[in-house]
């Protein structure tokens, strides 16, 4: 019943605010639940995660500029498949390794790319990509209409989300979980644990390489700030705000975060954006150790055990 509301609400959200806007959101909370599949319910930390949504907003930004007859969707399908053969390359080497050293390979791999960004010809270095054209999706629907748009983005990030609570519920996600409250004992339960690990690493950059596909189709720009390590730093705020290990909570923290940004932007106080953010989450972190959706879960579980009792 909340998914349903959920999906009415997004269905209707584009006649009440601003489409864009709603986009944006919608494209860093699959940013973010593609992070959070990974941290989340494999327990693995990536510093880097921004490298895959670098590599899907540069190749559907270049294909879809030097080719404008070629569809979106398309467009979007290679930079997603761009982003799984580098999550294949980066997962094989980083997930030889756990915690700290886990996260400190992922972040080198994805300075590397980041350098490369820069010197690559085809992302036109600090300039970024610009005006990469919508064009029409199916030859039918015209995506410069930004509601048109709202609808296609929002169709990705259902079906996205789909996935993932898919994923999660499956066999399969009950050995990640296994994986990540104890890794020595589903070892010895005869599970191949970095298969398993590689496979979810894959997925995650994947769909990281998906939102920034969209991302690129939504701003008709591809620029080097999405493969900062401020990026990979802004997508654990939002997961860790929203709840991780939750569904529901990088929806959350990324619509928090988004707002905030754009609210404070706008006040005399848009030059302490970042020292605001880095207070809000301390103290959110501090009060509310399991993110806001993960403390309303529990809170939930309490007052339904009140009420057995």
């Amino acid at each position: 019943m909340l998914y349903l509301v959920l999906f009415l609400l997004g269905l209707l959200a584009p006649w009440v605010a601003y489409p864009v806007f709603l986009m944006k959101i919608l494209c860093f909370a699959l940013f973010a639940s593609a992070f959070n599949l990974l941290l989340g319910f494999v327990g693995l930390l990536s510093f880097g995660h921004a490298a895959f949504l670098a590599t899907g907003a540069y190749i559907t930004g270049f294909l879809l500029a030097e080719y404008p007859g070629l569809s979106p969707a398309l467009g979007i399908v290679a930079g997603t498949l761009g982003a799984v053969v580098l999550g294949t390359l980066f997962g094989a080497l980083a997930i030889r390794r756990q915690g700290i050293y886990f996260a400190m390979i992922t972040l080198a791999l994805a300075q590397m790319m980041f350098f490369f960004f820069i010197q690559a010809p085809f992302t036109h270095g600090e300039d970024g990509l610009h005006g990469v054209p919508r064009g029409e999706l199916f030859g039918v629907f015209d995506l410069a209409n930004n509601h048109t748009l709202y609808y296609f983005v929002f169709a990705i990030f259902v079906a996205a989300f789909a996935l993932i609570r898919r994923v999660v519920h499956s066999p399969f996600g009950q050995v990640l979980k296994a994986i990540r409250e104890n890794e020595p004992r589903a070892i010895s339960l005869g599970y191949h644990t970095d298969a398993y690990k590689l496979v979810a690493f894959v997925l995650s950059a994947g769909l990281a390489g998906l939102a920034g596909a969209t991302k690129t189709l939504v701003f008709q720009l591809a620029s080097l700030g999405d493969a900062s390590w401020h990026m990979s730093g802004e997508v654990i705020l939002m997961t860790l705000l929203g709840g991780v290990g939750t569904l529901l909570g990088p929806l959350v923290g990324s619509g928090l975060v988004i707002g905030l940004q754009h609210q404070l932007a706008q006040s005399a106080l848009g030059d302490w954006v970042s020292v605001i953010l880095g207070a809000i989450f301390v103290v959110c972190v501090l009060s509310f150790r399991s993110g806001i959706i993960g403390e309303c879960q529990r809170w939930i579980a309490r007052r339904q055990q009140r009420e057995e009792k």
